[in-house]
């Protein structure tokens, strides 16, 4: 395992640890007869950051096999646990505050989760991208 995909899936780790613990709010949040949309929006976080997770790995197992310079292997992998990062930030915040982060408005904290959101969703498809060049 190259340092780049050791780090990779460390962050991976973190990331389905984070998710697997929002899976506490999203139980309390169905116990005590929460709105549909915060039941949502901590279902989303508890499903959706073990998803990326689950990616980092693959990407960590994934990199070694292919010929990729070692700039690019680092691109990749600090793209995805910057973006990996940026949901764990936007989608608990979101799911506790009731903000969709969906685009840039008051308050304060809509404008975090908006942040998160948007960090998360270009470094994703950023890393895409560059996997994309790589696997050419």
């Amino acid at each position: 395992m190259t340092p780049a995909t050791h780090q990779l899936a460390l962050h991976g780790a973190v990331v389905l640890l984070i998710g697997l613990l929002c899976g506490a709010p999203y139980a309390r949040a169905i116990k005590r007869g929460a709105p549909a949309a915060i039941q949502h929006a901590w279902r989303v976080a508890h499903a959706s950051l073990p998803i990326g997770a689950t990616l980092m790995f693959a990407v960590a197992a994934l990199l070694p096999q292919l010929q990729v310079t070692a700039w690019l292997q680092w691109a990749i992998v600090l793209s995805l646990i910057v973006s990996g990062y940026a949901f764990c930030a936007a989608l608990p915040l979101g799911a506790a505050t009731g903000h969709r982060g969906l685009g840039n408005g008051r308050p304060l904290l809509a404008r975090l989760v908006y942040a998160g959101n948007l960090l998360g969703a270009v470094t994703s498809l950023l890393a895409s991208v560059l996997l994309i060049i790589v696997l050419l």
